[in-house]
């Protein structure tokens, strides 16, 4: 894994949208942490980035590092229902790349994203994890969540039935 002091976060950009996908797609292809079941060309992915600005409520952070630089993980904030009422709420996620050891990127994305939350009006975030996932759930409430629920058999992939967790934090 890279040391701490070599990767930098920073807002996602247009030049990121292969790598983001790439990434993504290993969830969507081998594990239940994703429920999308059909990995998405750069192309379909493109309207997921472009609703990410960088500003406002709807964020994506990039950690990168190692040499050459690559994309170790990333983490957004978007919309937690379509319904206007819900405007001051956001779902928020973390993707790390399977190969980055996973040792304080999600950390150091989380802490970068609420940081730049932070002067937004926003009142709520809330996460879903996909059962089990032991460090998602130790991450979330290193932030601040904590546990509000859970859907049972919510959702089917790769032939079973997956509960989510649902996870909440003040803003």
């Amino acid at each position: 894994m890279p040391e701490r002091a070599e990767v930098q976060v920073r807002p996602g950009a247009e030049g990121d949208l292969e790598a983001l996908t790439e990434l993504y797609n290993h969830y969507v292809r081998e594990t239940a942490i994703t429920f999308d079941t059909t990995p998405f060309t750069p192309d379909e992915r493109r309207p997921w980035l472009l609703s990410h600005p960088v500003d406002g409520p709807h964020r994506l952070m990039v950690a990168t590092g190692g040499a050459p630089r690559r994309i170790l993980g990333y983490a957004t904030s978007g919309p937690f229902r379509a319904k206007p009422a819900y405007a001051t709420s956001v779902e928020t996620t973390v993707y790390v790349a399977p190969d980055a050891g996973r040792r304080g990127i999600g950390t150091l994305l989380y802490g970068a994203l609420f940081e730049a939350l932070a002067g937004e009006d926003l009142h709520r975030a809330y996460a879903g994890v996909a059962q089990p996932n032991e460090a998602s759930a130790r991450l979330h409430e290193r932030f601040g969540f904590r546990h509000v629920g859970t859907y049972r058999e919510v959702g089917r992939k790769f032939g079973r039935w997956w509960d989510v967790a649902w996870y909440e934090k003040e803003l």
